[in-house]
Formats: structure tokens, sequence, C-alpha cells
């Protein structure tokens, strides 16, 4: 029973420089199915040399190319990782896409030895074996929570999860995580980091449901989503199932 729309706070993480492949879509979508719900969101903008000014109750960064990846790790590390760790420890949801689920994670090593610090919220590290070595590039189909999950990746680093983690998905088709252990993404709490781009969300409109309804467990404890027809959002994602081989 809903008494009233809550307000939902998204902090935006660094969308100049992480946003391969649409990502940016991914909050447009999160936007969009808010409003036709009458949830009410406010979206701030995390740049660079940005601090939080406020509490989220999601968290959204996408994916970047190597030199924008190691200033989003600079942002992160010097003005706020520790507000993001806090909050996400109080029941804050987060989508990583890409590079930004590789921040996420303990750390990134490059393919020139280099490294980046991660946050830690994913038992994750991701290695780049080298430039020898292709790319994970392609159409990704997976399995989730008697689902799937379409999308696009596009990746030099290999994740490799820990003990302490679990992985988003299984993958059905394309590479994933890091071409061998058939794993996609991962899960920490009300975390989700994954390699999907395209965007993610406004194809694959259970996943974006399933993280608003995280989100809100924190914003509103007790509201109940409203459905939506989605039939235009399941179109795209039978028409991305066929452009990966399988049947819709």
């Amino acid at each position: 029973m809903n008494d009233s729309a809550p307000v939902l706070r998204i902090a935006y993480l660094y969308p100049d420089l992480m946003n391969l492949y649409a990502d940016r879509g991914n909050v447009t979508c999160l936007e969009r199915r808010c409003a036709w719900r009458g949830i009410t969101t406010r979206v701030q903008r995390v740049e660079w040399n940005d601090r939080l000014r406020e509490g989220a109750d999601l968290f959204v960064i996408g994916g970047g190319q190597d030199r924008q990846q190691e200033l989003a790790s600079q942002g992160l590390t010097a003005h706020n990782a520790d507000r993001i760790l806090a909050e996400l420890g109080a029941g804050a949801a987060m989508l990583a896409v890409c590079g930004g689920y590789q921040l996420m994670a303990h750390r990134y090593r490059s393919a020139d030895g280099g490294e980046l610090p991660g946050l830690g919220v994913f038992d994750a590290e991701t290695v780049h074996p080298g430039s020898g070595v292709p790319r994970c590039i392609g159409n990704v189909v997976c399995a989730w929570n008697g689902a799937r999950l379409v999308g696009f990746e596009n990746h030099g680093g290999r994740t490799y999860l820990g003990a302490g983690a679990q992985p988003l998905a299984q993958v059905l088709r394309g590479h994933g995580n890091n071409a061998r252990d058939r794993t996609e993404g991962a899960v920490a709490g009300a975390a989700i980091g994954t390699y999907l781009h395209g965007s993610v969300l406004p194809k694959n409109p259970h996943l974006a449901d399933h993280l608003l309804a995280l989100a809100l467990a924190r914003a509103a404890p007790g509201y109940t989503l409203p459905a939506l027809r989605d039939d235009a959002e399941w179109a795209a994602h039978r028409a991305a199932l066929r452009a990966a081989g399988l049947r819709a």
C-alpha cells in the first residue's frame, strides 16, 4: 500500500568521463520509470573535482577509456570514496558499468603494469592481459533470476571474483567477467556491477525495476513499485536476443 509517492536521490558519478556506449541512458531510464509512477527523482551530477553535496539512495557510474578511468579513480580517492562507502553501508544501491564496475572492485591492473585503486565494494580485481590478447567484444546474453539479461560488452580487462563475491549472472552468449568462468558482473548488498553496456537498463526493464526496488527500500521503506507495461522495452530486449543469435 502506497500512501504517497517517494523522492529518490540519484548520484550520477563522473558523467563527463564515464559514458561509453550510451551509459548515460541508464540514468534517463531510471528517471523516466520513476516519473511514470509519480516518483520524484533528484539527480546530483558529480564531476571530476566535485564532492557529494548530499546523500544518495542510488549511485550510477558508467564506463570509460583508460585515461578517463584514471581520472575517475583520482576523483573517487581524493573526494568521495569514504562518503560513497558510508552511503552503501547505510543501504544505498548502486549500478556500476564496465570501467565503473572495475573501480568499485579492489583494483585494476593495466596492461603496462600500472594499478588503479578501487573502492572494494566488490570482492574482485581486474587484470588487463596485454594488447596481444583479444578484447572481450560483442553481444551478451546472461541468465539472471530465472530470466535473461541482454547487452553489449567491450573490455580488455578480465575481472576475477574473490571468494566473498557473488556474480550477477551466468553467461549464455559472450564473454562476461573474464571469458573463462562464465560469470558476468557482481553483486554486493544493494550494489550491482556489470560489463553490460547499451545502455543496459532500457532494454532490461526487469533489472531496472530490481535496482529501483533496492534503492526505494532505503528511500521509502514499505513502498510497492507499481508495474509498467514495458511493451517497447521488451521489444528492444527481444531484438537484442536475436542479435546475439538466441530465440526471443
